[in-house]
């Protein structure tokens, strides 16, 4: 199983979920909560983390569905 990391970025017409290392987007969906859904689903499959964008292409909220250190850093 890979533990890429999933982006939702901003498309023209919608929101791609697309793994860090990829070229092209895995998904393409009309809305931002479409693409974070999935996004979501393949990062608990693959133990990774969602990196969500706002429509500025800033990341907005980071959420971690691996092996967290314990206690945190920072």
């Amino acid at each position: 199983m890979s533990s890429k990391n999933q982006h939702v970025v901003p498309r023209p017409k919608g929101w791609a979920v697309k793994a860090e290392t990829n070229q092209r987007a895995t998904s393409v969906h009309r809305t931002q909560r479409e693409a974070i859904d999935v996004a979501r689903k393949m990062a608990v499959n693959s133990g990774s983390e969602v990196i969500i964008h706002g429509r500025d292409g800033r990341i907005r909220e980071r959420n971690s569905y691996g092996n967290d250190p314990f206690p945190p850093r920072g």
